[in-house]
């Protein structure tokens, strides 16, 4: 399969690129001044700062000395620290030979120990402090639902089907009683969409029964990227009305169709809120084989078109506090970390695809996907990407930071570091090991 099949014109291959390299470079940034301000605090001094590799397109020295540049390749960066040969920081024996003991103890290798263990941590610890604030920031910005089943806003359905308002609290769903929104939702899980349903709202100070919509229709509440649904241009809040000829009352509908579809062509005719009453559409798209995370933890493979169910209303929301939101974007960057290591787990076990093991081209694609759903789409990418980062540079291999660490739990505990030539030795195969793995990752992108 050749590269350029993977898009199907230029101008969709400069985008793809084009979000790639931003996404990257600022998860790069903060992973390599995570590096530099934890190693200037610790007293270690760096001599260049740089985003990207090979010829240095601008730069500027500040008054500690430090170079700060551009390079032409865009794909990746670091910190070039006093006393290293390289940019893995490799050590410059003649170099260090010509130093002062004071000008060493500025070096990366004549620093204290706790000093370089510090400064090797900082980069995924910045990644993983990088995914907190996005997270942080989001919440503060649109809120979280609130507790109870308060309707925030309500979303247009075929025949104007709505009749609950914005403001109206569910108190009961077909007589059974919703003190607050998981009640609600159990509840509703429960119904029949072939049956009518009355809602028991609070409204105006006054209670009153009033028969409503299904409350989950066949309403697409998300896109999954570089899914068949998102090639297809199906949007969120589009109402699916039959597939294959068959009319959808429920979203369970769609999900139980497409599961026995496999990977088979399927017809949908869609509805959309465009002018007055919206509009009918119809488009084919094919199923395709997807892993996904199970709730309960693990995974499943199954064909999907990449559609998320949506409820009939938009939940009311509220501001939480700062250390609610804190704890809050704390638990969905750890949740992250644990799916991201149950991901590895079950690759390596064999108990999903391999080919979820993704590469430069399949990270890139990813990118451009989610810049095209939308600039909140695209930062919460980021942010997933940036804790993959993270984790990826803390695995104890030879040349990442991860690797790093270890040499220096060896040297706490024998009270020396590994030797000069052992050190070349180990880097030489955990450089050996992450190429490997980077060209089964390509390989992936091009070939699963």
């Amino acid at each position: 399969m050749e590269i350029l099949n993977l898009v199907p014109s230029f101008g969709n291959f400069a985008w793809t690129i084009a979000a790639f390299v931003i996404a990257l470079s600022i998860i790069v940034a903060v992973h390599e001044y995570g590096h530099y301000i934890v190693g200037r605090w610790s007293g270690i001094h760096a001599e260049v700062f740089s985003l990207g590799f090979g010829p240095v397109l601008f730069s500027r020295v500040d008054k500690r000395g430090t170079r700060w540049q551009f390079a032409l390749v865009p794909f990746g960066g670091f910190v070039k620290f006093l006393g290293d040969a390289d940019a893995a920081s490799g050590k410059d024996g003649e170099v260090i030979s010509t130093l002062s003991e004071a000008e060493r103890r500025r070096t990366m290798h004549g620093a204290p120990l706790w000093a370089r263990s510090a400064t090797v941590l900082a980069g995924p610890v910045f990644n993983f402090i990088l995914t907190i604030l996005i997270y942080f920031a989001v919440i503060l910005h649109f809120g979280i639902a609130t507790d109870r089943p308060m309707i925030g806003g309500v979303k247009p359905l075929p025949n104007n089907a709505q009749t609950l308002l914005a403001g109206d609290q569910i108190l009961a769903v077909n007589g059974v009683q919703t003190p607050d929104l998981d009640s609600f939702i159990t509840a509703a899980r429960a119904l029949d969409a072939a049956q009518s349903v009355d809602y028991t709202i609070a409204r105006a100070g006054g209670t009153v029964t009033i028969a409503g919509p299904f409350p989950f229709p066949a309403l697409v509440g998300s896109i999954a990227l570089e899914s068949a649904a998102q090639d297809a241009g199906i949007d969120e809040g589009d109402v699916i009305l039959s597939i294959d000829g068959q009319p959808v009352q429920a979203f369970t509908d769609l999900v139980a169709y497409v599961k026995d579809s496999k990977d088979k062509p399927l017809s949908l005719e869609i509805w959309r809120a465009e002018g007055e009453g919206g509009r009918t559409f119809e488009t084919t798209l094919i199923p395709r084989m997807t892993t996904n995370p199970l709730p309960g933890g693990g995974f499943e493979e199954r064909f999907l078109i990449g559609l998320g169910e949506g409820l009939m209303f938009t939940p009311e929301l509220y501001t939480p506090g700062p250390i609610e939101t804190l704890q809050l974007s704390v638990e969905r960057t750890w949740g992250l970390i644990t799916t991201t290591f149950s991901g590895l787990g079950h690759i390596v076990t064999g108990a999903i695809s391999s080919c979820n093991l993704r590469g430069p081209i399949g990270i890139a694609k990813t990118s451009s996907a989610a810049a095209a759903q939308g600039g909140l789409t695209f930062i919460m990418m980021i942010a997933a990407l940036s804790t993959a980062v993270g984790l990826m540079n803390l695995f104890p291999i030879p040349v990442l930071d991860g690797g790093h660490l270890v040499f220096h739990a060896y040297e706490a505990v024998t009270g020396k570091p590994p030797s000069d030539g052992a050190l070349r030795v180990m880097m030489g195969i955990g450089l050996a090991l992450l190429l490997s793995l980077m060209v089964f990752a390509l390989g992936n992108d091009l070939f699963c």
